[in-house]
């Protein structure tokens, strides 16, 4: 599995509209000033978005983006593969063919990333950062206090 800018991008923004769920929809430019990603970017990551059926934009005054289905069912790895066209990044094998040990490797490091990643979804990544800044937290004030 790629794990490429503009998928981190797409993760980073889908996180952005779970936070803000229950307050409707998100506008690009909102996300865009909180995370410091240029609208156009997120235009195209948008639309892909879209046509995953992971987001549903509204048109108008007080429109913007929401999450298609709730955060709990959509998993990091339906965010990347919906925004990256070479997803996952695993050598098939051809019958008979001797493949070196880093290959192998690569391969299986490669599954183990995209089962961690397709069995996390957006609401668990957004409950964990939480947990992880909290955390960051504790350790600097002990830090601190040593």
């Amino acid at each position: 599995m790629k794990l490429s800018t503009k998928g981190r991008h797409a993760i980073t923004a889908m996180m952005e509209l779970a936070l803000r769920d229950n307050k409707g929809p998100v506008t690009l430019a909102d996300i865009s000033v909180e995370q410091s990603i240029s609208v156009s970017y997120l235009e195209q990551l948008f639309a892909r978005l879209r046509n995953h059926s992971l987001v549903t934009g509204m048109r108008g005054p007080g429109g913007g983006y929401c999450l298609r289905r709730p955060a709990n069912e959509i998993t990091i790895a339906e965010i990347l593969s919906a925004v990256d066209d070479a997803m996952p990044a695993r050598r098939e094998r051809i019958p008979g063919e001797e493949w070196p040990q880093s290959v192998i490797m690569w391969n299986r490091l490669s599954a183990r990333i995209y089962d961690y990643l397709n069995g996390l979804t957006l609401a668990e990544a957004i409950k964990q950062d939480g947990e992880s800044k909290d955390q960051e937290g504790n350790r600097f004030e002990q830090q601190s206090a040593a």
